[in-house]
C-alpha cells in the first residue's frame, strides 16, 4: 500500500488511536515497567495491561494523557457473568479507565441472545456506574456476519463505548470488511475498535478512514516512528521493550 506524499493527519491523530498492548503471557515484569514508560514516551491513547499489573500501570502514567485499560475475561470469554463482574469491579478498584471485556463466545454461537445481552450489560453497568468506558471484543474470526451484526445492535442498545474485532488470540485479527460491517451497523455513539495484525502505519490509517478510533497493536513504537518519518517530525526517545505477542 502506498501512502500520499502530504500527510492528511497529525502525530497525535495516529497516537491517540493506539491502546498499547501489554498482554503477551511471556513479558516479565520489567518489560511491563518499560512498556508502560514507551507507551507514555509516545503518548498512546492507552496501554492495555494484564490485570495483575493494572495498579502499577496506574502509577507509571501518573500525569500524562495515556489512560490505562486492563481486559476482563481474557482471552475467551469463557468465564461467568459473576466473575467478568467481579473482575471488572477490581479493575475499576486499581484504577482502570477503559475496560476490554470478551463476550461469551460460545454463548454467541449457539444464539442464547439473552444470556449474551445479560453479560455484557452486567459489566456495561459496572463499568459506567464508576464513570469509566467499555469495550466489548466480539472475536469475529469464529463468527457469521450475521451474529456480528447481532452484537452490534445489542452493544448499540446497552450503550457500550466500543466494539472491537478481538483478542489477538483467535485464528485471525481484524479485517477491512469487519471493520466496515461493524461501522455500518453500530450507532454513531458507539466507536469501533481494531485489535490483531496491525503492524504498520498504513495499516492503521486505512482503519481510520473506515471510521475506526482505536487501534490494539504490540507495534505502536514502529508505527509511530514512522509516522514521525512521513511527518518530519524528530524521533521520539523512548525505552526499548520487546514487542509483545497476540496483538
Amino acid at each position: 500500500m502506498t501512502h500520499a506524499a502530504t500527510p492528511t493527519y497529525t502525530y497525535a491523530d495516529v497516537a491517540k488511536m493506539i491502546d498499547y498492548a501489554l498482554l503477551a503471557p511471556t513479558l516479565t515484569a520489567a518489560e511491563l515497567e518499560t512498556g508502560c514508560q514507551l507507551a507514555r514516551a509516545y503518548d498512546v491513547a492507552s496501554v492495555c495491561i494484564m490485570p495483575f499489573a493494572l495498579r502499577r500501570c496506574v502509577e507509571l502514567l501518573a500525569g500524562s494523557t495515556v489512560r490505562a485499560s486492563t481486559t476482563i475475561g481474557f482471552p475467551h470469554g469463557a468465564n461467568t457473568t459473576s466473575t467478568k463482574v467481579a473482575e471488572t469491579l477490581q479493575a475499576l478498584a486499581d484504577g482502570g479507565e477503559e475496560l476490554d471485556m470478551v463476550v461469551t463466545i460460545s454463548e454467541v454461537l449457539s444464539g442464547h441472545w439473552d444470556a449474551v445481552r445479560s453479560d455484557i450489560r452486567a459489566v456495561t453497568e459496572a463499568t459506567h456506574a464508576a464513570g469509566r468506558k467499555i469495550k466489548v471484543i466480539f472475536e469475529n474470526c469464529y463468527l457469521s456476519d450475521a451474529q456480528k451484526i447481532r452484537l452490534c445492535e445489542i452493544c448499540g442498545e446497552l450503550g457500550v463505548d466500543w466494539v472491537k474485532t478481538s483478542t489477538g488470540y483467535g485464528t485471525g485479527g481484524a479485517t477491512m470488511e469487519d471493520l466496515a460491517l461493524m461501522r455500518k451497523h453500530s450507532p454513531a455513539s458507539v466507536q469501533v475498535k481494531a485489535a490483531g495484525g496491525i503492524r504498520d502505519l498504513d495499516t492503521l490509517l486505512a482503519m481510520r478512514a473506515l471510521g475506526v478510533t482505536r487501534c490494539g497493536t504490540a507495534r505502536a513504537s514502529a508505527i509511530l516512528d514512522e509516522a514521525n518519518m512521513r511527518l518530519g517530525r524528530p524521533a521520539v526517545q523512548a525505552p526499548q521493550v520487546a514487542a509483545g505477542a497476540g496483538y
